[in-house]
């Protein structure tokens, strides 16, 4: 069950990340499914929003609270 928080002020840090095979994938995916991903000043990322080279693949986007979430990549998840 999810309350309410009137004053809610989203974290700015990632709070969860999703472990996934492939990051490529998971992000066409949730793009065609209207999910909007994140672009930061600094971070070197692609077009679609995915930072490679700087530890693990991963790609940033909120939910409807502006709570920040990543798909991250992890070879394991598949």
């Amino acid at each position: 069950m999810i309350y309410p928080k009137p004053n809610h002020e989203p974290a700015p840090f990632t709070v969860l990340n999703f472990p996934v095979a492939d990051v490529s994938q998971s992000v066409d995916a949730l793009s065609a499914n209207g999910i909007h991903f994140e672009r930061y000043d600094g971070l070197d990322q692609d077009e679609r929003g995915i930072m490679r080279g700087r530890g693990p693949t991963i790609a940033w986007f909120t939910d409807p609270a502006g709570t920040m979430l990543s798909v991250v990549e992890d070879p394991a998840a598949s």
